[in-house]
């Protein structure tokens, strides 16, 4: 699978465009902004979006979902929690266990609440590779003090979810660089703090 990372806004928020070679099939994670670089690379390089996938309904993650839809038709997913958040156009929900084909490679949705009701992980087993959104970053986890957040929801994702991700797991996640979950384990401290360790 190949990643190609997009950061757009004042927020620097971390949209990706995942593709596979010989292959025109792609999906678009958290277009936040500058829809037009989206559109440009997936141009340049013959590309199709079957979909647009959100981990969450912040704006810094969806806003530049209409104008990238305008320009590349294709379907919307987000988790119905999340639907009443994103002040963006939205076709269909997102369901827990959930996967998305590309080539031979399986996308599985995961429902990660806590920092906001309908966040999810888009998790690329074959890849090794998650996108986490804002759920985990690789030095700190998401904010729980803005609408739809949770500790305690936060608390069972990263218990029960990302705490059962092997090592060698490489998270891309909505801002900030990617890391590997044995490098989140040595450095993250609000994540060990969160899971009790």
């Amino acid at each position: 699978m190949q990643i190609k990372r997009i950061v757009t806004g004042i927020l620097e928020e971390n949209g990706y465009i995942i593709y596979q070679k010989n292959s025109e099939d792609c999906f678009i994670i958290d277009p936040g902004a500058d829809a037009d670089r989206f559109v440009s690379f997936v141009e340049e390089n013959g590309l199709r979006p079957s979909a647009v996938l959100l981990t969450h309904g912040h704006h810094d993650h969806c806003g530049g979902v209409d104008r990238l839809t305008d320009r590349a038709p294709c379907p919307v997913y987000i988790h119905r929690e999340d639907e009443d958040l994103a002040k963006c156009r939205t076709d269909e929900y997102l369901e827990d266990g959930q996967v998305f084909k590309l080539g031979d490679e399986d996308i599985k949705v995961i429902h990660t609440p806590g920092h906001t009701r309908g966040g999810v992980c888009f998790y690329a087993e074959k890849s090794r590779a998650v996108f986490t959104g804002d759920t985990i970053f690789d030095i700190d986890i998401g904010r729980m003090d803005l609408e739809g957040g949770s500790e305690k929801d936060m608390a069972q994702s990263l218990k029960n979810v990302v705490d059962k991700w092997e090592n060698d797991m490489i998270i891309y996640p909505g801002h900030g660089g990617s890391s590997s979950m044995k490098k989140v384990r040595q450095v993250n401290s609000e994540f060990l703090d969160m899971i009790g360790e």
